[in-house]
């Protein structure tokens, strides 16, 4: 127990005293994510980090400033896979300093200071398959084979431009295979014989040297081991060319690439002399090269020459020739080309290929001129009658072409041609017919500025490629056609099915698409993928639930759902539309207008058989009446009362009014004028407002009380009116005549103003004795006059 906490107490002085002695370099340890990757580059660490553990699975501290690796600074990293130190100055490791890293796969020391290599470093690192040691100061590759325990090496890069001068045939002892050997011998001064070929199988070996002294030596040590041999800054301009050096004109060489190369007339020819004399090139690629030199090539030996070897591919790439316009016609050599199939010519200043030329390229089949300055002219002469008969495939990609009319007719000749790219020209426009070659089936016309589409796109094609132009809209009809490419244009909806009734696949991304039905799709009877992605998604409740609904829609979009995003609406706008959910509100709209809808037809009709049953209709013409009644005078002006009393009474009871009142009062002496709606309403003005104008214009108002009054709504409006003035004038208006006996409980709820007027004012009742008709008659009159 006391030995464990004596060891915690160290430990925790062991941490104090590193963060003191470190600290800068603790503030800046590397950053590690979850998966155990840990970023430390450009931190200015002066050592490896300490408290590294299993958890660390990439370790990457290149561009610092270590310079020297301890034995116990990766001991904790048991489980690392990639340790990358480049560029950091180191000029030591300790002999057991990789002794832990039993999982290391890739090891990457370039760049460094180390001047010897130590097997020991190597011996525990069993997984390796990747080692980079370019770049260090090293002069060769040490004593002892430093590689014969790394069974699993794939990958190996050794050599720097200066310091590096020897090889010795020890040095790749124990490796049997690699995929890619790289070896920076720029100053290679000292080649043992078969040093390279201890190993059996390279499938690409780089090798950087300035001069060519040892290149065949180390060219016959590879032919039996080797595919592909690219040579890097070579310059040829000494190369010379011995037949007694080769002993194995059979090699397994399938590839010579030739990269930053400086040939000169007289280097070519000797590498013509290299590549005839050996059989199994397919292949030759000039990268970056320069061609120094005016074409002067020895005939006198390529005369002799029928072919280059087995060569069928040849590939150039950003060729310089320096003395171009005294460069000789390169007619010389136009023999070599007869069983080549596959030329490739790119970004290489190339405005023409003679006619002549094209005619000896008899076996060829594939022709790329990309990134040139051909023209229809010159392509005119090019493709001119024989030349290239067996040709399939043309590329002139980004070239000076304008003219979609003249190209066509211009490659009439080339009755084999079944693909042709034209991409990335300045057509502009399109006629609206065009001829063509009868087999072509590829045509590629992205890229070119074109706004429409006409039948000048050949009606046999099956692969179509029209993509990042201006196109709006495709109404073309393509029977045969199989591919369309239509993406980065501007069309706004897939093009019609019944026009393309073959096609398998149909590319329409980054256009201005906004939906796609199941209708759609369904109608391509024939499309296998559909990439569509890209585009301006109106996410509707009907797209969403199509997208939901068709589980199989991953198998024919291709790019399905990463770039399916939602453009609209705005609260939705950058999510996939796969995640997309829109409100019930929005997806169910028609639902929920119906339900507000029916909730409305019942709130009406519930309101309707509540006005009806507690007389809510009537309540409603009453408020307007008063609203109406409200906004009259108060009172009328003396001048303007003409009438003695305004009558209302039941239409009913006016037998009794018309021929028993009016009688007595309109015939008494002196007369008294009464107003009654029959006689004196004004025809045509509105109800309401004669009764108003009665009532202000009169001095009484006399109510011929009886059932059928209550009964009638017109009386409950008069009766009301005339409360009006009552109560809001506090004057004695009002006369009430009590025709026949009525119960207070029969008056109706909505007539409370009656009940209020029998309670509070005196009534006349209409005698049914006529000995007490004439006191009546004085009691009205007297009432009036009051």
């Amino acid at each position: 127990m006391m030995s464990r906490v004596l060891w915690t107490v160290w430990v925790l002085g062991a941490v104090t005293k590193l963060s003191k002695e470190e600290g800068p370099d603790q503030a800046s340890s590397p950053s590690c994510d979850p998966m155990g990757v840990c970023d430390g580059r450009f931190r200015s660490l002066k050592s490896i980090p300490s408290g590294l553990t299993a958890a660390v699975r990439s370790l990457d501290l290149s561009n610092n400033e270590i310079t020297y690796i301890r034995n116990r600074d990766l001991w904790g990293c048991v489980n690392l896979k990639a340790l990358k130190l480049v560029s950091n100055g180191i000029n030591a490791i300790e002999e057991d300093s990789f002794i832990s890293l039993r999982s290391l796969e890739h090891l990457d020391l370039s760049y460094n200071l180390l001047l010897n290599l130590s097997s020991s470093w190597f011996r525990p690192l069993s997984s390796l398959k990747f080692l980079n040691l370019l770049g260090n100061l090293y002069k060769s590759l040490g004593e002892t084979p430093l590689f014969s325990q790394l069974t699993n090496l794939q990958i190996l890069k050794v050599g720097s431009i200066d310091s590096f001068t020897e090889l010795q045939e020890k040095d790749f002892a124990g490796l049997t295979f690699l995929e890619e050997l790289e070896i920076d011998a720029s100053n290679l001064q000292r080649y043992e014989p078969e040093s390279l070929k201890s190993i059996q199988n390279i499938s690409h070996l780089a090798l950087r040297m300035k001069q060519p002294i040892f290149l065949l030596e180390i060219f016959v040590d590879l032919s039996r081991s080797l595919k592909h041999l690219e040579l890097r800054d070579t310059h040829l301009n000494t190369f010379q060319f011995s037949k007694a050096s080769i002993r194995e004109t059979n090699t397994l060489i399938k590839k010579w690439t030739f990269r930053n190369v400086k040939i000169t007339d007289g280097s070519f020819s000797e590498l013509v002399k290299l590549l005839n004399c050996v059989s199994g090139v397919l292949e030759v690629e000039f990268e970056g090269c320069t061609l120094d030199g005016l074409g002067d090539f020895d005939i006198s030996d390529i005369d002799k020459i029928k072919n280059i070897g087995g060569i069928e591919t040849l590939i150039v790439r950003r060729l310089a020739i320096p003395y171009f316009y005294s460069f000789h016609d390169m007619s010389s050599i136009y023999s070599l080309t007869a069983n080549v199939k596959r030329v490739t010519v790119e970004s290489s200043k190339v405005f023409l290929v003679p006619c002549l030329l094209s005619r000896h390229l008899k076996s060829l089949e594939y022709l790329d001129l990309s990134d040139n300055l051909m023209v229809e002219e010159s392509l005119r002469n090019s493709a001119c009658e024989q030349a290239w008969p067996l040709l399939q495939t043309l590329i002139l990609r980004q070239n000076r072409l304008k003219s979609l009319e003249k190209t066509g007719e211009t490659l009439l000749a080339l009755k084999n041609l079944t693909k042709l790219d034209i991409s990335k020209n300045n057509y502009v426009s399109m006629p609206e017919t065009c001829q063509w070659p009868d087999k072509l089936k590829y045509l590629n016309l992205s890229n070119t500025r074109i706004y429409s589409v006409t039948r000048c796109v050949p009606w046999m094609l099956e692969i179509l490629d029209i993509s990042n132009n201006n196109l709006d809209s495709f109404s073309l009809i393509l029977p045969q056609l199989k591919e369309l490419y239509i993406s980065r244009n501007k069309l706004k909806t897939l093009p019609d099915a019944s026009l393309l009734p073959m096609l398998h696949v149909l590319r329409i991304s980054k256009n201005t698409v906004s939906t796609f039905t199941k209708e759609q799709l369904d109608s391509f009877s024939t499309l296998e993928a559909l990439e569509a992605g890209g585009n301006n998604f109106l996410c509707s409740c009907e797209f969403l639930s199509f997208t939901r609904e068709q589980q199989s829609l991953a198998q024919i979009l291709t790019d399905w759902p990463d770039n399916y995003l939602c453009d609209s609406p705005f609260s939705v706008r950058g999510q996939r539309v796969k995640d997309t959910q829109l409100p019930a509100s929005e997806c169910h709209r028609v639902a929920l207008v119906s339900a507000v809808c029916s909730v409305l037809f019942l709130l009406i009709l519930l309101t309707g058989v509540l006005c009806h049953h507690f007389h809510g209709l009537w309540y409603l013409k009453m408020m307007w009446a008063w609203l109406q009644a409200k906004r009259k005078p108060r009172k009328a002006p003396p001048r303007d009362v003409c009438y003695d009393a305004f009558v209302s009474y039941s239409e009913r009871d006016s037998y009794w009014v018309e021929n028993m009142m009016v009688q007595e009062l309109e015939h008494f002496d002196p007369p008294f004028k009464l107003c009654l709606h029959k006689r004196d309403f004004i025809p045509g003005k509105w109800i309401i407002d004669n009764i108003i104008d009665s009532i202000e214009k009169s001095h009484k108002t006399i109510f011929v009380l009886s059932e059928n009054f209550v009964k009638s709504e017109w009386c409950k409006y008069e009766l009301d009116f005339s409360h009006f003035r009552l109560f809001d004038e506090n004057n004695d208006a009002a006369i009430l005549i009590l025709l026949e006996p009525i119960e207070k409980k029969a008056i109706p709820q909505r007539f409370c103003k009656l009940r209020k007027i029998m309670n509070t004012k005196t009534y006349l009742e209409w005698p049914t004795d006529e000995t007490q008709q004439e006191g009546f008659w004085l009691n009205l009159r007297t009432a009036i006059k009051s």
